[in-house]
């Protein structure tokens, strides 16, 4: 008897975009989180917080972009969108807590990451869903 269940592109597609999604959601709830908790204070030196700030908003920006299921220009835009308003919405909220400050480069660096992240998704999203049709899925 054979357990294995067919898998279909589609259905490998959903579950990556509900994994892009949980990340989208999870990112920003860590960051609010996270960043009012009285350790965040000078957590990363300066000048190294700046690549945080484009490692996570490049995640994140490709991960709001994947889960959208759009495609093209649309996907790089939301993706890029949603990432600048949670880097400038993170911003406002530093400002309003204890031994924290809100600022411009900090700003500039998430969207330097977000643009970074859309790109990459937009450059590599055909590949990999290739990849995965051709590896994964006609595999089973």
């Amino acid at each position: 008897m054979n357990n294995k269940l067919p898998v279909s592109m589609q259905a490998v597609q959903r579950v990556l975009r509900l994994v892009a999604l949980a990340a989208a959601i999870a990112l920003p709830a860590g960051l609010f989180y996270g960043g009012a908790q009285p350790y965040a204070v000078g957590l990363i030196p300066s000048p190294w917080d700046k690549f945080a700030h484009v490692a996570v908003f490049a995640i994140l920006a490709s991960a709001a972009a994947y889960a959208s299921g759009w495609r093209g220009a649309r996907m790089w835009w939301l993706g890029f969108a949603v990432a600048v308003l949670v880097g400038a919405a993170d911003e406002w909220h530093q400002a309003t807590l204890p031994g924290r400050a809100a600022g411009w480069d900090d700003l500039a660096a998430d969207a330097v990451g977000a643009a970074l992240g859309a790109t990459a998704l937009l450059h590599w999203r055909h590949r990999v869903h290739r990849w995965l049709a051709e590896e994964v899925v006609s595999r089973h």
